[in-house]
């Protein structure tokens, strides 16, 4: 890639849009291009797909110091197709972000009648009508080891974590199957051998991971190879449909 801007990156990935907030400083900008251009380089060689993979085809946009919202660091907007990550306080939360996209990108293709504002992880679990594909089959084996445990009949240890701390904290936010998928993906990239912390920190040794909100062993390990499985799978159809 040429030297390292929004611009570039855009037509790297062909990411629909890239919006840059109007308070981002020049420097400010080719600072946060250059970690952007990183953790995507990066994001792409632990999944082992193309360019495409990582825009998914050209629908996502990213946004960079828009929108923030008080005490959010970075959001996806289903709506919008858009990942936006704050001006001073996004590292980190690339990853975790990234996967929502997906997940919502994927609910449309590996579910029947799928709701535009649906996640896959949360389809899954609601029990919609698959499509049947060998690549769905994989992406539902990920969801089966992140929220039941491994006879299927209970919940899995990373989703009991995740109830008890929105009961304690008197919320739904923790135990979603779409933040428990963020969080377990957030987990398999940290654990990567490339070291990327614009994508991703704080799964081994933050208070969420103490309190199981990350994947611990032996689960953590089952996910990491259900994922390394399907985005194998994946990365190889992609290539094959690259030009």
């Amino acid at each position: 890639m040429d030297s390292n801007s929004f611009a570039a990156i855009r037509r790297q990935y062909d990411f629909r849009s890239i919006g840059i907030g109007n308070w981002v400083t020049a420097q400010e900008q080719q600072r946060a291009a250059d970690r952007f251009a990183s953790a995507l380089q990066d994001l792409k060689a632990i999944l082992g797909g193309p360019e495409a993979l990582i825009s998914l085809r050209g629908s996502l946009s990213l946004e960079y110091g828009i929108g923030g919202q008080r005490g959010v660091s970075a959001h996806y907007t289903p709506a919008k197709r858009s990942l936006s990550l704050a001006k001073n306080a996004g590292a980190g939360s690339l990853a975790h972000e990234w996967f929502h996209a997906l997940d919502h990108y994927l609910a449309s293709h590996a579910f029947n009648h799928a709701p535009s504002d649906c996640f896959a992880s949360a389809a899954w679990l609601s029990e919609y009508t698959p499509v049947r594909h060998p690549l769905n089959q994989r992406l539902f084996q990920c969801l089966r080891r992140i929220l039941v445990s491994d006879d299927g009949n209970e919940p899995s240890p990373l989703f009991s974590a995740s109830a008890s701390m929105d009961r304690k904290l008197g919320i739904h936010y923790y135990s979603r199957p779409e933040e428990m998928g963020a969080r377990a993906f957030e987990a398999f990239v940290q654990d990567a051998p490339v070291n990327s912390p614009f994508l991703v920190k704080g799964t081994r040794q933050s208070d969420e991971a103490r309190a199981g909100l990350y994947p611990q062993q032996p689960q953590r390990q089952l996910i990491n190879e259900a994922f390394s499985a399907y985005f194998s799978r994946l990365g190889r159809a992609l290539f094959r449909e690259s030009p």
